[in-house]
């Protein structure tokens, strides 16, 4: 089975699937809690799982026994030392978020979003959901490179939850809206072959923010980071695909030779 991690576990063979979402943690703080996390995955059915500089040494003995057997989870996790990379090859990103943000971006319950997930799935779309640090959560440059956010509707006077069971809620709605949508009719949805990538976006974002810095558009130097968020949220809502995205770098060079620099 190329496409799943299986478990042998009392007698019971558990699968994770190796086509689901990318489960991306950032900056998680505890062994323990990334053990966890992975239980919460495979008990749902998930086997992908990204860690973005993970505060404890990896691997990781106390994850491991934390997890109940969800070893091959853990075993099969990918390192990488910023959540821009962790998401480069993804052509679409959530992220979960209990904190307003001051960005423009559809909010979805994980119910809404996992039906979304299937949806873009089938017509071959990537998808990850990043989840952040036990302590601080998503960073705003962390939900800036996510195309929508998952909010869990709890109680908003107690709605603390800790890391795995904020994934084990999203991974459980995502193979809920499995089993419902078995037998369904057809989903409609272009080619996500055509789709851009995060780092075709990041490509397009850094080129058109360098020639921004050169015509003193991004100015004063304070408030730089937030009219570069902005600018991003912008053409994230856009859904660019490949092609777009060319067309646009395109654009900026040609507005750029035509000024003569």
């Amino acid at each position: 089975m190329p496409d799943s991690v299986t478990q042998q576990r009392d007698g019971v063979r558990d699968t994770g699937d190796r086509t689901g979402p990318e489960v991306v943690l950032v900056h998680p703080q505890i062994g323990e809690n990334i053990g966890t996390t992975a239980r919460a995955m495979l008990n749902c059915g998930l086997g992908n799982l990204r860690l973005v500089r993970p505060r404890e040494a990896w691997p990781n003995e106390k994850a491991v026994a934390s997890s109940s057997g969800a070893t091959d989870v853990l075993e099969g996790a990918k390192l990488f030392d910023t959540t821009a990379d962790a998401v480069a090859d993804l052509s679409r990103v959530y992220a979960t978020t209990a904190r307003p943000r001051d960005m423009v971006k559809p909010v979805l319950s994980p119910r809404a979003a996992a039906h979304e997930i299937r949806d873009y799935q089938e017509t071959g779309g990537s998808v990850g959901i990043l989840f952040g640090a036990e302590r601080s959560g998503l960073d705003n440059d962390d939900v800036a490179l996510a195309d929508a956010i998952i909010e869990i509707p709890m109680n908003p006077d107690f709605s603390s939850l800790n890391l795995a069971q904020a994934v084990l809620i999203c991974a459980y709605e995502w193979r809920l809206a499995g089993a419902a949508e078995d037998g369904g009719a057809p989903r409609r949805g272009r080619p996500q072959a055509e789709a851009a990538t995060k780092a075709e976006l990041l490509g397009f974002f850094e080129h058109l923010e360098a020639e921004l810095d050169r015509a003193g558009f991004l100015y004063p130097p304070e408030k730089r980071p937030r009219m570069v968020r902005n600018i991003r949220n912008l053409f994230a809502r856009a859904d660019l695909t490949e092609q777009e995205v060319k067309t646009l770098r395109g654009i900026v060079a040609s507005l750029v030779k035509g000024r003569g620099n």
